[in-house]
């Protein structure tokens, strides 16, 4: 670098000292349950996952929430409950110290939200006083002196192995609602003994956990909080009654910084903002970080809708925060630091906020990944490509986000791949997504994997139509069908009377759409959700049906609760279960899908059919009559999501 260039991200690798803790530079990743632990413990998925983003040069990972205290011991979540923990962490902070990386624990107790399980049943739940809470419906039963003070002492125990272990610090959570803000909250604390009545005896739960922690581990470990310092909902914790605690805390001398952040589990509303999509603005909470910048001396942390290096150092360079954290921007791209540090920032894979396969997979149990990089939580088997030996020519047919990753990964193993897509543009039903509203963000999926497929040298075909004979022509080695699926209509009494036309023709503006409208919405997504709005804001009528108990039944539920918020804004009528049957001139018949009745929806101009795409899978039997063997991945095998069509994509192209 000559003395006349200045780096294009100064700020972000500026080391910082947090306590008595060295960090190399500015990014940290925040602490998110990967689902990677095995029997509450660190195993050696979690930690090549969390390997991966160290050894890209991020400054500080925050591991996911250890419980603390057999009154949430729940299966799938980290535990430090015992000494069994040790061994394992141990191992993680190891890990952390080969690459530079500082590895922070924390520690956790729900109180109230529990929402995991053991076996299946409800666990009990605890908190402060018996206030039921909104999402998980726990009616928790009130936490004796004695019980408060077990905890207070599991907590310290709980920090004791971790520093026994060797990690770096330790983060104290009391964010998204949790039992330590539930004691913070007047709305939520009732007790009138010392734990409750007062500001000062809300805060007592808090200060006597920061002592037992301190107790424990001494003054040389780093030691900071957690805490939602707006919880984005009347019920919860907002900014005057958080940062009032955040002073007085600081005032005590124990904690070394605040990682802040907002929302509360406890409700719908804060819901939306635990995991923010793609309707949220980048970095919308970095405000509420200089809030508490402008009080308190400590270090402050903010994270929250933070994908590009540019959003980090705009909330650096304003004196924002101390350190900015990126989740989701790390589960889409491993290598996000290093790209930055090698001058090649343009390449960095930019989360969407789809929030599918991050938080989609937690909430059902299964470790996180990413509908664009599906390598991540799988890192043990599809992070290192190796080369092959003999490189092979490999035909591609269809660019869609299947196609594209498979070639992709197929070249950067070493061979030869040429990419055929019919039409002029990459992408298939992407495309269409990005059309939708609140949906513009998903495009980046096509921007971001034909950069990958070009990046690695595949040669691609736009505009070219790839038959049988032309593959045949080609002799390669292996053929991937990435072919996708087409619309299709419903066969249904009726249909050549009423005015039905597809959902595809209808997000590309071709159809001519009446005044009311009825959507049959069979696959419960995104898509019958996204076409109501669309169609309510240009002023339709519009009654959505939906083949299942909830519009976006299959979608992560706060994109769902969202979409579901704006349709009630904009008076959509939402019509659950019902399949359709019929239509006519003026009327959409559908039969309950469980009482067998008849619901008839009336003065109907139009029938749009979001139904099941069919297969597109033609070519696959003329290339067999020619003795092709051909891989199918994605729609064309089997219709569904753009996350399995990049993960079948993956596995193709690690396959040849």
């Amino acid at each position: 670098m000559t003395a006349v260039e200045q780096p294009v991200f100064p700020h972000m690798f500026e080391p910082i000292t947090i306590g008595r803790m060295e960090v190399k530079n500015r990014v940290f990743v925040p602490g998110h349950n990967t689902a990677l632990s095995e029997k509450g413990l660190v195993s050696d998925d979690m930690i090549a996952y969390h390997e991966a983003r160290a050894e890209a040069g991020v400054g500080m990972i925050m591991m996911e929430v250890s419980t603390v205290h057999h009154s949430y011991a729940p299966y799938g979540r980290l535990s430090v409950i015992d000494d069994a923990c040790i061994p394992g962490l141990e191992a993680m902070a190891a890990m952390g110290r080969r690459h530079g990386c500082r590895i922070l624990g924390q520690l956790y107790h729900p109180g109230r939200v529990s929402a995991a399980s053991e076996d299946g049943s409800q666990m009990a739940s605890y908190a402060p006083s018996e206030v039921p809470d909104e999402v998980y419906k726990n009616v928790p039963s009130p936490l004796s002196s004695d019980e408060i003070w077990e905890i207070v002492e599991s907590y310290g125990a709980g920090a004791r192995r971790m520093a026994e272990a060797g990690l770096d610090g330790i983060e104290i959570i009391s964010s998204m609602g949790y039992l330590i803000s539930q004691f913070l909250n007047p709305r939520l604390n009732l007790r009138t003994d010392a734990f409750g009545g007062s500001p000062e005896n809300r805060l007592r739960f808090l200060r006597e956990i920061i002592k037992s922690v301190r107790d424990a581990v001494g003054r040389d470990l780093t030691l900071g909080i957690r805490i939602s310092v707006d919880e984005m909902d009347e019920e919860g914790l907002a900014p005057n009654e958080t940062l009032a605690a955040l002073t007085a805390m600081e005032a005590d001398g124990g904690l070394d910084f605040f990682n802040v952040i907002a929302s509360t589990t406890a409700t719908y509303a804060g819901w939306l903002h635990i995991i923010p999509h793609m309707v949220m603005p980048n970095a919308y909470l970095a405000p509420l970080a200089e809030k508490v910048k402008q009080a308190v001396s400590l270090p402050v942390l903010i994270a929250g809708r933070v994908n590009q290096p540019q959003d980090i150092e705009q909330i650096l360079d304003k004196r924002q925060a101390d350190m900015v954290g990126l989740v989701r921007a790390h589960i889409c791209d491993p290598d996000f630091m290093a790209k930055v540090r090698d001058g090649r920032a343009e390449d960095i894979r930019a989360c969407i906020g789809c929030n599918q396969a991050c938080i989609g997979h937690r909430l059902k149990g299964f470790p996180i990944s990413c509908i664009q990089y599906p390598e991540s939580g799988r890192e043990r088997v599809y992070r290192k490509k190796t080369r092959v030996q003999t490189p092979l020519s490999v035909v591609v047919v269809g660019g869609g986000p299947a196609g594209m990753k498979a070639a992709a990964v197929a070249a950067e193993r070493g061979n030869d791949v040429q990419l055929f897509e019919k039409d002029k543009r990459l992408g298939g039903q992407a495309l269409l997504a990005q059309l939708l509203p609140d949906r513009s963000e998903f495009g980046g999926i096509v921007t971001n994997l034909e950069r990958e497929a070009r990046s690695h040298g595949v040669t691609i075909h736009k505009g070219v139509e790839a038959t049988a004979a032309m593959i045949a022509e080609e002799n390669a080695d292996a053929v991937i069908l990435a072919t996708g699926a087409l619309p299709r209509i419903p066969d249904i009494d009726g249909v050549q009377d009423g005015h039905v036309v597809d959902s595809w023709s209808v997000i590309r503006g071709e159809a001519n759409v009446g005044a009311s409208v009825v959507i049959w919405d069979w696959r419960c997504d995104w898509v019958g959700l996204g076409i109501a709005q669309m169609l309510a804001q240009n002023g339709c009528r519009v009654r959505l049906a939906v083949n299942g108990i909830v519009a976006g039944e299959r979608i992560p539920s706060m994109v769902r609760d969202y979409a579901i918020g704006e349709l009630h804004k904009l008076g959509v009528e939402i019509v659950p279960y019902v399949r359709l049957i019929g239509v006519d001139a003026d009327s959409v018949y559908f039969q309950h899908l469980t009482s067998k009745q008849p619901v008839i929806l009336d003065g109907v101009e139009t029938l749009v059919s979001h139904h099941a795409p069919r297969r597109n899978a033609e070519i696959a039997g003329k290339l067999a009559q020619r003795g092709i063997r051909a891989t199918m991945i994605g729609d064309c095998l089997n219709p569904r999501t753009a996350e399995e069509a990049v993960l079948e994509g993956l596995k193709a192209g690690m396959a040849i």
